[in-house]
């Protein structure tokens, strides 16, 4: 099958940890080269961001990533592609033109709005995958949101427009059945982890001497860090490490970095404070296991992946129950759920897990099975191409989505 990805602001070669690099970059990637494995032709299209690199990049996995000339040719915020994306759809059409493919699959609402330009007239299905819906940020963030004020409108049309829309958790199901989305277009289908990288088995990041829990993630308000800060305060000879920040790794000139540290100093609790910026990759299994609790804090999360690599490497999750989160942690069995901006509750799940070596043990188990029956990427590419198919076959179509007719955006 020949299978177009676009994801016009997470490129799957960036590094993870910045402002705009993180799950779905991750997941781009990972599903792209799964994909690759079972045989099939994927080209992922991203835009360009610098004139050094190649047009074209070919994996050793086989996996082609294409950068599209669209806007300047330097990092944006993502908040600032949209005016960009006739461009981007205009390359995507030329190249559709010549190189057509058997699917589309759009990641983030810009991708979709760039995919079905391309698309229009042509026949080729598009399918559409989210990641984070505009209304539910909005809902949580209120006027501090930069997305562009077309956002919830154009994702309310892209969702109609798709042949298939793919939701990572069931929440976001009744978010798109909110935005009147025909409920039956929707397949949930979750992110995956790396099984072979992230896994019980290797050795661990240096200890301390302390308790370690870790939170893992972009350095933004919304994930909640400074709720894992204050929690410290209750969470003696422990310490907090926080993995993530700017692309140059000048975390003396990240604004969420100082709030952060400003907060612990208040708190008494700078001492136990650790950021260690950007992670590689290839680092990251080790200090996960290195943490006796993960934890993740988000006012709202589309997904997260990073619980998904705590319970690949046996490390139990104390998480807040929003979104995709309350999917993969299995309260009770593969971690804790706690209410969402709770440093008390937060606090009390993690000392009880600390207090309990043999529930941790227990919960780690639990955590890499659970990995294991459903979340390889392997098998995310499988539940994945049933959705291709779906939206390939002209009897899977609701009468209303082969009446052939679509709006104009």
């Amino acid at each position: 099958m020949r299978i177009a990805m676009v994801s016009e602001h997470a490129s799957p070669l960036a590094a993870l940890g910045g402002v705009d690099a993180g799950g779905q970059n991750v997941h781009v990637a990972e599903l792209s080269s799964a994909l690759c494995r079972q045989g099939h032709q994927v080209t992922v299209y991203t835009r360009r961001e610098s004139l050094v690199v190649p047009e074209t990049i070919i994996t050793d996995g086989g996996l082609r990533v294409v950068h599209v000339p669209a806007g300047p040719p330097v990092p944006l915020p993502k908040d600032r592609l949209l005016a960009h994306m006739g461009e981007f759809g205009a390359f995507l059409r030329r190249r559709w033109a010549a190189e057509r493919p058997d699917v589309v699959h759009a990641h983030f609402w810009m991708s979709g709005l760039a995919a079905m330009l391309a698309v229009e007239g042509t026949g080729i299905p598009v399918v559409q995958t989210f990641h984070a819906l505009g209304a539910v940020k909005r809902r949580h963030q209120g006027a501090a949101d930069t997305s562009p004020p077309e956002r919830i409108r154009l994702e309310e049309e892209i969702a109609r427009r798709a042949d298939r829309v793919i939701a990572t958790c069931s929440d976001e199901v009744f978010e798109l059945a909110r935005m009147r989305m025909t409920r039956a277009k929707a397949s949930v289908v979750p992110c995956g982890v790396d099984l072979e990288r992230f896994q019980p088995a290797g050795p661990p990041a240096p200890p301390s001497g302390r308790h370690r829990i870790l939170s893992v993630g972009r350095l933004v308000p919304r994930k909640g860090f400074d709720v894992a800060v204050t929690a410290l305060t209750a969470l003696p000879e422990t310490e907090l490490l926080l993995a993530g920040g700017p692309e140059d790794g000048r975390l003396d000139e990240d604004p969420e970095a100082q709030r952060l540290l400003r907060l612990a100093e208040q708190l008494g609790v700078r001492d136990r404070l650790v950021l260690l910026g950007q992670v590689p990759t290839a680092e990251m299994p080790a200090l996960l296991r290195s943490a006796d609790v993960v934890v993740c804090t988000p006012w709202y999360e589309p997904f997260g992946i990073t619980p998904l690599e705590a319970m690949a490497c046996g490390v139990p999750v104390v998480s807040a129950a929003v979104g995709g989160l309350i999917d993969t942690v299995v309260d009770g069995s593969t971690g804790t759920l706690v209410a969402p901006n709770d440093p008390a509750a937060l606090a009390a799940a993690v000392r009880a897990l600390l207090a309990r070596p043999g529930t941790r043990r227990r919960y780690g188990l639990a955590g890499r099975r659970r990995m294991q029956l459903r979340y390889s990427w392997d098998r995310i590419a499988v539940d994945t191409l049933r959705v291709y198919q779906r939206a390939c076959s002209p009897t899977e179509l609701s009468t209303e989505d082969a009446s052939g007719g679509r709006a104009v955006l």
